[in-house]
């Protein structure tokens, strides 16, 4: 029995030529760490996005676009959860895989990245999810040039937090790393932060964000809260439904909290009647940080921290 897809979304818009080359502010060269867990590109080729129920009845049709909407940054702030509880929405289509196009494999042409796409019926909007764009100093302008009405959405999270995360990422894979305390100072003596750790510098969000300014206005980025992901998905979930054109779909009738994890779960997943919470890579334990390191920390990220708050029109309250 048909029915419809509820809500509305602005076809794909169309693509504009590249923004005018101006100097992008100087970032200190990344030193990369260990990319988050993501199914590769050839099995997303071989198990192509499952779809909602109603596309699913629709098998095959539908046009594969280039994504009107991207999950752009951060990493370990939340994106996954936030891709996971869109994908809900019966006018979401989002890629499963991490494309990473708009950094390591642009030389592959918009050709190749569209079909990486989920076809989508009238109506539906295309998305993708890879958080290194954001600290990527070329995405800006490459995402821009495919499309200057791209939405960008941003899903960031206490910086100090992010980055034991992250290092907790890293530990699980490499358990012979240095210590978190030896990494985050090129002196510890003096306490002077390494600002070159990529854990460390991807949450500096405020200059980062300098960066997407030279290319998208403010108004065209959505700032997601990571903690408010977790303490409120549903209300978090309605700025970004609002922010996408869509119908407020996902409501709290959606979720349930898993204390074992420690954040919201869904009550039923996308194509499915069950309950779905994120893998076990999700809600690691993190290791126990020196007390001094992480208010060492916190010092060095207040003024970036309330520069981004300045900069976004929002606290989030990380001090």
């Amino acid at each position: 029995m048909f029915y419809s897809c509820a809500g509305s979304c602005a076809g794909l818009a169309a693509r504009g030529s590249p923004a005018p080359p101006r100097a992008a502010p100087p970032l200190p060269p990344l030193l990369l760490g260990e990319p988050g867990e993501e199914s590769s590109l050839e099995e997303q080729r071989a198990a192509p996005d499952a779809g909602s129920p109603i596309s699913s009845f629709f098998n095959g049709s539908g046009t594969k676009r280039l994504p009107q909407a991207i999950i752009i940054g951060v990493k370990k702030g939340g994106t996954r959860a936030l891709l996971e509880f869109l994908r809900v929405h019966p006018d979401v289509r989002a890629v499963g895989a991490e494309p990473h196009f708009f950094d390591r494999n642009y030389e592959r042409g918009l050709a190749w990245y569209r079909d990486l796409m989920p076809k989508t019926l009238d109506g539906q909007i295309t998305m993708e999810k890879t958080p290194s764009y954001f600290v990527t100093k070329e995405a800006p302008a490459r995402i821009s040039s495919m499309s200057k009405g791209t939405k960008l959405i941003v899903v960031v999270r206490d910086p100090v937090t992010r980055a034991i995360s992250d290092y907790t990422q890293t530990l699980s894979k490499k358990p012979d790393i240095p210590t978190f305390e030896s990494l985050t100072f090129k002196n510890r003596t003096t306490g002077l932060i390494d600002t070159s750790w990529s854990a460390i510098q991807i949450g500096i969000y405020a200059k980062h964000l300098e960066n997407w300014l030279l290319y998208f206005p403010i108004g065209q980025i959505l700032f997601v809260s990571g903690e408010r992901l977790i303490s409120d998905p549903a209300g978090e979930l309605g700025r970004v439904q609002d922010f996408l054109g869509l119908k407020r779909i996902i409501t709290d009738k959606h979720f349930y909290f898993n204390k074992t994890k420690g954040f919201p779960c869904l009550k039923k997943a996308e194509g499915s009647s069950k309950p779905h919470c994120l893998g076990k890579t999700k809600g690691r334990t993190h290791p126990d940080i020196d007390q001094e390191v992480v208010q060492r920390l916190r010092d060095f990220y207040r003024p970036f921290n309330m520069k981004f708050y300045q900069m976004t029109g929002q606290d989030f309250g990380w001090d």
